[in-house]
């Protein structure tokens, strides 16, 4: 969950809205046990790069997707596809009850 001023409209910008995603990352097959984090893709430093991409605003969620995909793909060497789902909680739509949310996927 992420507070940011994504969006077309004035109101998005200044007020801004809550946001959810949600991102699978799948990883590339590796031949031994995976033990330390070294073996692995650390979600910790994910979330930590998504943070910083989500306090940058984006006129469409569709793009801030797409950055968010590149950012892991390029950081993580064994991410092989990154999934991502970007829900607007409070969309600012005359008489919609409910959220919008946009999915995409990035292969390596």
């Amino acid at each position: 969950m992420f507070y940011s001023y994504h969006g077309l409209f004035h109101e998005e910008k200044t007020i801004g809205n809550e946001f959810e995603l949600n991102i699978t990352v799948h990883q590339l097959e590796v031949k031994e046990n995976i033990t330390s984090l070294d073996d692995t893709i650390n979600y910790v430093k994910i979330y930590e790069l998504v943070a910083i991409r989500m306090k940058q605003p984006t006129l469409l969620l569709e793009t801030l997707c797409q950055d968010i995909c590149r950012i892991i793909l390029y950081n993580f060497s064994l991410a092989n596809s990154v999934q991502i789902n970007i829900k607007k909680k409070h969309p600012p739509i005359s008489q919609l009850q409910g959220s919008v949310a946009v999915s995409f996927e990035m292969k390596r």
